[in-house]
């Protein structure tokens, strides 16, 4: 099969795939060769599992064509965070480096129902800890647009196949941007979905919401399609949501244009790079073009960083307590810190940043009765070089801690808004940028068809996938 199928949309190739012109296998065949002429150089994909997707995918052919799901044997690569059956999953850690699964997460059995065909598990920093994709397993995953730079994290893995080529869809995961902010780096798209919009088999606690399971892919209707493939709802995980009557699909599709925009270079709460803050700001003014009125504002949202550090270091400390007790000398210096952090927590600490979370959740739905969308810088900064471990400071302002850097994006997370990273233009040094649009809890129709419509007015869509610019 032709190479240049690499460059179909994900929308295309699913037609394909029903039509019959292409079939799984010849996918698998087309992909196998792209990573072997590309991963060498960025580092996304470092366990291949096609000999497991070659048998899916022949099962899947047996199907008759209109039995085979939403994604109709599309090959799809999953975050190595994410468990698939016979699969190794390391979690990024030295810890699991031998981990190979008996069963699949939820979500992986769901999207595979739904015709994705599973032939690779994307790179991501020790249990997804940092927004820089590396690890000691599988060392970093370097930016396709510059690999003197980072991919960002924690999916930085499944952004660089997505932005290389090597995948036309992919899994991510997201609790202070880890989907976002490698979609913003890398010049593809990725959302946050609202809270159970994905279901996904429940680990350490019931009600762990702060990260979700989300789409990533290269244009918005692909992604769309994505999320379709991955909603509804399961007994396995009692808070996942119905799929929409509607697909989300058609809602990116619709041509639905936002009447009344915010946005906001900083939330009132982060330091931003100029640059950063001209091009999002010059992108989001273009949504005068579909005669939406654009204004600046957000809302109150001064407790974000309060807050989600509490939240995230509980998150540590009920996850990873045990493997410090057991393992400390082969975690990561900040996972280290974040758990201990959490284990220092008092009840007083974690009911006053719950608190703060009700209050940020209210202030937003308030907020969207008077604007359709929000719109953000996604990250603070344009891709930085790939040996800095994090973003220390920005615009003059030195950050107390690893993920402080991270408030534009965690604070959407905190307010429980779903949210989209969207390409919207690239720095004077040819560095993607990407805006955050933004909608209010479980709006996330209103999201994909204001993003669709903006990206049809910046024209951005077809700017990957690129072969990979190697720099030294």
């Amino acid at each position: 099969m032709s190479q240049d199928l690499i460059r179909e949309t994900a929308c295309v190739v699913v037609d394909k795939l029903r039509s019959g012109d292409v079939s799984p296998l010849e996918l698998l065949d087309v992909v196998e060769k792209r990573v072997k002429e590309v991963d060498g150089k960025v580092n996304a994909l470092p366990t291949l599992c096609f000999d497991r997707a070659r048998t899916n995918a022949k099962a899947l052919m047996q199907k008759p064509a209109g039995a085979r799901g939403l994604l109709a044997g599309l090959p799809v690569p999953i975050k190595d965070l994410t468990d698939v059956a016979g699969v190794l999953n390391t979690q990024g850690s030295p810890i699991f480096k031998d981990n190979i699964p008996a069963t699949s997460d939820l979500m992986v059995e769901n999207l595979e129902a739904n015709g994705a065909v599973v032939y690779a598990k994307s790179n991501t920093p020790e249990f997804g800890a940092g927004a820089n994709t590396f690890n000691e397993v599988f060392g970093a995953t370097l930016n396709p647009w510059d690999t003197t730079k980072s991919a960002a994290g924690s999916s930085g893995g499944a952004a660089v196949a997505l932005a290389t080529g090597m995948a036309w869809l992919a899994q991510g995961s997201d609790m202070g941007g880890s989907l976002r902010s490698p979609a913003a780096f890398c010049g593809v798209v990725g959302m946050r979905p609202s809270i159970g919009r994905v279901a996904h088999t429940p680990k350490s606690a019931i009600d762990r919401n702060l990260g979700v399971v989300g789409p990533m892919a290269r244009n918005v209707e692909d992604l769309a399609l994505l999320l379709d493939a991955m909603s509804g709802d399961y007994a396995d995980d009692p808070l996942s949501l119905p799929a929409p009557t509607t697909s989300f699909l058609s809602a990116a599709q619709s041509g639905r244009k936002p009447k009344r925009i915010a946005y906001s270079p900083d939330l009132g709460i982060t330091p931003v790079d100029p640059e950063v803050k001209a091009i999002t700001r010059k992108a989001a003014e273009r949504f005068a073009e579909a005669g939406a009125i654009v204004e600046e504002a957000h809302p109150d949202w001064r407790e974000a960083h309060e807050c989600f550090h509490v939240l995230r270091a509980f998150d540590f400390a009920i996850t990873k307590a045990n493997l410090l007790r057991t393992k400390r000398d082969l975690l990561k210096p900040e996972v280290i810190w974040n758990i201990e952090e959490g284990l220092k927590l008092t009840v007083e600490q974690l009911a006053r940043a719950e608190a703060q979370r009700v209050g940020m959740t209210a202030r937003a739905v308030e907020f969207f009765k008077t604007y359709d969308l929000l719109l953000t810088p996604t990250t603070i900064v344009p891709p930085f070089p790939i040996e800095h471990r994090y973003v220390a400071e920005c615009a003059g302002k030195k950050f107390e801690n690893y993920v402080e850097w991270l408030g534009i994006v965690y604070a959407i997370t905190l307010a429980c808004c779903p949210s989209l990273s969207l390409p919207c233009g690239y720095t004077a040094s040819g560095l993607p940028v990407g805006v955050q649009v933004v909608g209010a809890p479980r709006a996330d129709a209103q999201v994909l068809a204001g993003a669709k419509v903006l990206e049809d007015i910046l024209g951005v869509r077809g700017s990957t996938p690129i072969d990979p610019r190697v720099k030294m």
